[in-house]
């Protein structure tokens, strides 16, 4: 399964050392569902649903479905996929 990119596709979400990386490495408001990119960039294997308006209700920030809410104001608003990892390629 692809996993989401930065923007520039060289590193995973989250985890970018392009020029973009201040913008990138840091994500705040409606999120795609895996909440590693702002909600309508998503670069995994569901951006082809996730990337699209959502039919029907939404939440309250409009851009995700009424039952998915990403964004700071969900429940689990301050959720960081980063601080969740665990980074095996540097260990032995």
């Amino acid at each position: 399964a692809q996993q989401a990119k930065c923007s520039c596709g060289e590193k995973s979400a989250l985890h970018c050392t392009c020029s973009k990386a201040s913008t990138e490495n840091s994500v705040s408001g409606p999120r795609c569902s895996c909440r590693a990119r702002p909600a309508g960039q998503c670069t995994c294997e569901r951006a082809s649903t996730e990337n699209t308006k959502p039919a029907g209700e939404t939440c309250a920030c409009g851009v995700r479905p009424a039952d998915a809410c990403t964004c700071d104001k969900a429940v689990d608003g301050s959720y960081n996929p980063s601080e969740h990892e665990t980074d095996f390629t540097t260990r032995r």
